[in-house]
């Protein structure tokens, strides 16, 4: 087991941030964790790494109890924070070769250390560069690089990708996924649904201090009660037709924007052919119509009432 949290709970005074959690990260595994603002996702992370005093509960990290001065566990702890640190008087690779040292005293193998991490991320024609004239996307490689250099095995990234570009957020997932793959566990967060689908092999969704979901994208999907997605493209669609549609056996929601008609259809129930019938029957002229399953998103929004991004 590399994450252990049994019982933990956190108070801000009359504010209750982690109401007896518990969970559990095994080896090898991209655990997503997910949540509303104010769920209690950065607070479980920082006690996590003993950053944060807590009132009750237990953490154990690589099966031993985590504290403030356990130094040879964090050693095997690599972070990267959502606020880019890094120092902007030193170069990229004084950088990475600062945040190495903290934990590979040996001069030759540090060396070797960084040259890898710049590698890995992506930043060799940058290496001489001071932070202030590096990109938002170059500089959120380089702190990845300041927290991987030294060859962790548990790495927590907590919003990694926030205001990059996509080929910059493509290499930092591929860059993820390839660490994984190379042994090291994960603990990763984001605000962008679709990252944790392509990358997460379980999802933990908190709120308000709690998990009120725990599984794979599959298991999570089943916890909810939407079936598929249907959308059509129309625009002569009229009140009392969307009325109609809305009163059609099996389907939740139906909305129209004067160009666009979406219907969530109820679990289980494939509303797709009665929807083509009722276009058909009513003569209404559509463009592209296309079928989807649930998302990720559909689940965190039914099950917290809030878009991962509000």
């Amino acid at each position: 087991m590399v994450i252990s949290i049994n019982n933990l709970v956190k108070r801000y005074g009359d504010l209750v941030a982690l109401d007896h959690l518990s969970l559990e990260v095994q080896e090898g595994e991209i655990l997503g964790l997910l949540g509303p603002n104010g769920s209690g996702k950065t607070t479980a992370i920082n006690c996590i790494l003993s950053l944060l005093k807590y009132d009750k509960g237990e953490i154990r990290v690589f099966d031993r109890p985590m504290a403030p001065d356990a130094y040879d566990i964090k050693r095997n702890i690599g972070v990267v924070m959502q606020n880019v640190a890094v120092f902007n008087e030193l170069t990229v690779q004084e950088n990475i070769n600062y945040f190495c040292g903290l934990y590979v005293p040996e001069k030759e193998k540090r060396k070797q250390y960084v040259e890898e991490a710049i590698d890995f991320v992506g930043l060799g024609e940058f290496r001489k560069f001071y932070p202030k004239k590096l990109s938002g996307g170059l500089l959120r490689r380089l702190n990845i690089a300041c927290g991987i250099a030294h060859h962790p095995k548990l790495i927590i990234l907590d919003e990694p990708t926030v205001a990059v570009d996509p080929q910059s957020r493509n290499n930092i997932l591929e860059g993820i996924e390839r660490l994984n793959r190379e042994g090291a566990t994960v603990v990763y967060t984001s605000h962008y649904m679709e990252e944790v689908e392509q990358i997460c092999s379980r999802v933990v969704i908190l709120d308000k201090g709690r998990i009120i979901a725990n599984g794979n994208k599959e298991e999570l999907k089943n916890m909810i009660s939407l079936g598929e997605r249907i959308t059509v493209e129309t625009s002569v669609l009229s009140t009392g037709l969307l009325s109609a549609l809305k009163n059609m056996p099996g389907v939740e929601t139906a909305e129209y924007d004067g160009k666009q008609l979406v219907i969530k259809s109820a679990k289980g129930k494939n509303t797709l052919e009665n929807t083509l019938d009722f276009l058909k029957k009513e003569n209404i002229a559509y463009g592209r119509i296309y079928s989807e399953m649930p998302t990720l998103n559909d689940v965190f929004l039914q099950l917290t009432g809030t878009e991962l991004r509000d």
